[in-house]
């Protein structure tokens, strides 16, 4: 069965997670912005354990947590999803409105490594 997607608060704490690359509940709390409660924290990691994001590791009488997958992987799955979800999985549409939207941020290195991009797929297509 397909994990439930995550809320903007578990997606928070996800960053946290993945940016430190191993938290304890506290250090956690203290990245957040407008944090909630400590136990809240613990609550949310428990629930984000349970579901497979991340796994612990007990040091010192505190659990510590660790993402349970490689952030790389956790991309391509959220992507995935986005793709699915929003663009009726249309790879070309997604890439489009990335494109687009991202036009005046993009630089001229960006733009040819996208172009390389695309000729890499479509040799390897072939």
């Amino acid at each position: 069965m397909a994990k439930p997607p995550l809320t903007r608060r578990e997606r928070e704490i996800m960053d946290i997670v993945y940016r430190l690359g191993r938290a304890s509940a506290q250090e956690v709390l203290d990245n957040l912005a407008e944090p909630p409660s400590y136990s809240a924290v613990r609550a949310l990691l428990r629930l984000l354990e349970e579901r497979g994001h991340v796994r612990h590791v007990e040091e010192g009488g505190r659990y510590v947590f660790l993402p349970a997958v490689p952030r790389g992987e956790a991309r391509r799955k959220a992507l995935s999803h986005v793709v699915s979800t929003f663009f009726d999985g249309s790879v070309e549409q997604a890439m489009l409105t990335l494109v687009e939207s991202s036009r005046n941020k993009l630089s001229s290195d960006e733009l040819d490594r996208l172009a390389e991009i695309v000729e890499r797929a479509r040799k390897e297509g072939k």
